[in-house]
């Protein structure tokens, strides 16, 4: 009998390597030195990065009965949180654990990379468990695009500590400035009118658990933010005190504030009374017209306070990016349903490495009239991180556990890669947290 090919195996397949050949790829220029270091408690060593998320296939394989023999190494230190699989290495312990080796890493992903070709390839559509295969897979892609951000994430916190410019992540593949940089009025406050809205992920395309129910919320009108904050802007929220002023600040933030110093976003530094700070790009000025970036929550609301306004609820972004009212219904993305492109969004796939000019991106605006709501910074919202109404859990403590003391993000950033991003997509941080690539935009 002649082997049935399933479509959605097809594609799996493809983007299964498509995943894995980019972490390889942004894992290469380091040294070895670079790579088994853990820069912050909040991040993880890059080598853990590229050995966890092979661990996490792996898993999916045992779970299936395709279990294979992997010597020398100790998979207890690449389980990250997950209980059902017992032995756990704290996350701040990761850096002190250079193990596997580098060279086993990279031996352990062919390794899994080999026996996950096989087994996609020996499925067929009489498979009774195909759809929940294909679930798994898709997650186990989707997890590996979430560690790609964040080991970028690391990059840049671990070489930021080096005072030599030229001491730093040089990535594979570097594309020139944006060119999609729009003319239009910028400056203005988008009215969004009230009303029942639909949050959450409608569709049958791949979703995480935390995107389902979509269900039924009441807005009031608003007004929302075009573009993200600027640099700029949050500079004369700097230059008038605003790290000074305990009135704009919730407790928490304030006593933040008070314990660590802070007076200007993460990597800032004041030289001859200029702003600068170390990125992908060395040693330069902040630029004024960028997106405000690496900010906690804490001082996306202690701007919005000072500046007469808040911040979002995630419903509210959610409809600003999604709604359409000539056509009466939601977008997967702000422009449509058709995926980001370099002509709409600066992702991770744009090779950009850091954010485009608030403004940009004409072809990327929402049915409002609202810039970047997709790529380049990842924009702090009011709402705190909870299930929807009827939530029902795909993949046990990937998203259900998490949901205390934490805000929801949206949009994705400069290091989000396309194929993981949508309107729906419910990022959570904790509210004191820097090192993420996040910004916001306001509303009142």
């Amino acid at each position: 009998m002649t082997k049935v090919v399933n479509k959605n195996i097809s594609i799996l397949l493809s983007e299964f390597i498509e995943v894995r050949k980019l972490t390889e790829n942004l894992f290469k220029s380091l040294n070895a030195e670079d790579a088994v270091i853990q820069s912050d408690p909040f991040g993880s060593p890059p080598n853990w990065h590229i050995s966890h998320v092979t661990w996490f296939f792996h898993q999916i394989l045992r779970k299936y009965g395709k279990d294979i023999s992997i010597d020398k190494i100790n998979l207890n230190y690449l389980n990250s949180y997950y209980q059902k699989f017992e032995k756990i290495l704290p996350k701040n312990e990761r850096g002190k654990f250079p193990r596997p080796t580098i060279s086993e890493s990279l031996l352990y992903r062919e390794t899994v990379d080999k026996n996950i070709l096989t087994f996609l390839e020996e499925i067929d559509d009489l498979n009774p468990m195909l759809s929940e295969i294909i679930y798994d897979i898709q997650l186990g892609n989707q997890h590996e695009m979430q560690h790609q951000e964040l080991m970028v994430y690391d990059f840049q916190n671990y070489f930021e500590r080096f005072p030599d410019p030229y001491d730093n992540y040089k990535p594979f593949k570097i594309h020139g400035s944006s060119e999609f940089v729009s003319k239009g009025n910028i400056e203005e406050m988008i009215s969004i009118p009230g009303g029942i809205y639909n949050l959450g992920f409608s569709g049958d395309a791949f979703s995480y658990d935390n995107e389902l129910p979509e269900h039924k919320v009441y807005l009031y009108p608003y007004k929302i933010d075009a573009t993200p904050v600027s640099n700029g802007d949050f500079m004369k929220f700097i230059d008038d005190g605003g790290y000074k002023n305990y009135k704009f600040w919730l407790s928490d933030g304030w006593d933040l504030v008070q314990e660590f110093k802070w007076e200007a976003p993460l990597y800032w530094s004041k030289r001859d009374g200029i702003w600068i700070k170390k990125d992908f790009f060395g040693l330069n000025p902040i630029q004024l017209e960028e997106p405000v970036i690496n900010v906690s929550y804490y001082e996306a609301d202690a701007y919005a306070k000072w500046a007469r306004k808040r911040l979002p609820t995630e419903a509210e972004w959610e409809k600003a990016a999604s709604w359409n009212e000539d056509s009466n219904r939601k977008s997967l993305y702000p422009w449509g349903d058709y995926p980001p492109t370099s002509e709409n969004s600066n992702l991770l796939d744009s090779f950009l490495w850091k954010p485009s000019i608030c403004g940009s991106y004409e072809n990327g605006r929402s049915f409002y009239g609202c810039y970047q709501m997709i790529g380049d910074v990842w924009e702090w919202t009011c709402s705190e991180y909870s299930l929807y109404p009827g939530f029902k859990s795909k993949f046990s403590e990937y998203t259900d556990k998490w949901a205390i003391n934490q805000k929801v993000l949206r949009g994705g950033s400069f290091a989000t890669p396309k194929n993981q991003i949508r309107n729906s997509y419910r990022n959570y941080f904790k509210p004191h947290e820097r090192i993420l690539f996040a910004g916001f935009r306001c509303v009142k």
